[in-house]
């Protein structure tokens, strides 16, 4: 396998570095590309030295690439993915710029990774890092009963604005214990100390573009138009790893005992729920970790129909980087069943 990684110098990138090695993906040939600023930056894999190379219109660079993963921003996604494609390279683009195109598939492979198959552009998009840990949660409970309507909460790490978010949420740390006032530059307001219920833009209807990327991305994921997500996205003093509270609302009752049976046996799940011993997901410990982790699996008590549950996942990996080379490997494996 030839594999390019656009945007290699950033965070995402980093992490699908380790990520290819951890997975024992089967890297014939890594071609690292990025900004003018980041070239010539060089970074190990497999104990090679790689240079990155400056991102340019040169389709070339692109030739023989089975599979370009590209975390760069949705205007660097938009600008070059005809560059990137040309040639017959899958792309599969960790941004928001094709995530709702009828033509490109939004694929969470424990959820629906056959959806890979029908990228005719050769993109597949990877879906928002908080919607991809909710989806892998609700996979196992639809299959018991099909999903009403969600209300979900997250608490999301600074991870998700990058790493200069998770300087500036160590620096600020560091600042207000020497008695300084914080430096903010990456988020409206102070994060240290603090949690912002506010994350992207608003949008006309009062909710940010964050959560109605929930409630757009869920029904496409899960090929169901008439699932409705209503989602509160909070950011919290957290490094890297999102938490969610949620709340779902299924065609038929499900018992605490069936949903945990459900989780047990899904692909990508792991339980800590043990409330008499106080344990329970937590991003401290989740951190760099694949799974999804459920907890606190409850009955709702306002809802007959209505399960209540916490999740946690790895923004940086799950949420992004895994996510992407899990899709690949789906694709190579499954290659031949198609």
């Amino acid at each position: 396998m030839k594999v390019a990684i656009v945007g290699a110098s950033g965070a995402v990138g980093q992490e699908l570095l380790r990520v290819l090695d951890e997975q024992n993906f089967p890297v014939d040939e890594l071609r690292l590309f990025g900004s003018s600023r980041s070239a010539g930056s060089k970074y190990k894999f497999h104990g090679e030295e790689i240079a990155v190379k400056e991102l340019t219109h040169d389709a070339e660079d692109f030739r023989h690439i089975d599979f370009a993963f590209v975390s760069a921003g949705a205007s660097t996604s938009k600008e070059f993915a005809e560059t990137i494609t040309r040639h017959g390279a899958t792309m599969i683009d960790n941004s928001s710029a094709f995530r709702m195109d009828a033509d490109v598939p939004l694929v969470v492979p424990e959820v629906n990774g056959d959806d890979a198959f029908q990228a005719t552009r050769n993109i597949i998009a990877n879906p928002n890092c908080t919607t991809i840990q909710m989806v892998v949660a609700l996979k196992p409970i639809n299959d018991l009963s099909p999903i009403r309507r969600v209300h979900v909460a997250t608490y999301q790490a600074a991870s998700g604005a990058g790493a200069t978010a998770m300087d500036e949420l160590v620096n600020q740390t560091a600042q207000l214990s020497r008695g300084e006032e914080p430096t903010i530059e990456k988020f409206a307001y102070q994060l240290a100390f603090n949690v912002i219920p506010h994350i992207d833009v608003f949008t006309d209807n009062g909710y940010t573009k964050e959560e109605m990327k929930m409630y757009n991305e869920t029904k496409k994921i899960m090929h169901a138009p008439d699932l409705n997500v209503s989602a509160m996205c909070v950011r919290v003093p957290v490094m890297r790893a999102h938490s969610e509270a949620i709340w779902v609302e299924t065609e038929r009752p499900i018992s605490v005992a069936e949903a945990r049976r459900a989780f047990e046996n899904a692909v990508g799940v792991q339980i800590i729920d043990e409330p008499a011993e106080k344990r329970y997901p937590m991003p401290l410990e989740i951190a760099g970790k694949d799974p999804v982790y459920v907890g606190r699996i409850r009955q709702d008590l306002t809802n007959p129909n209505g399960l209540t549950f916490w999740t946690v996942s790895d923004q940086i990996k799950k949420g992004a980087a895994l996510n992407a080379v899990q899709i690949a490997m789906y694709m190579i494996e499954n290659a031949n069943l198609r």
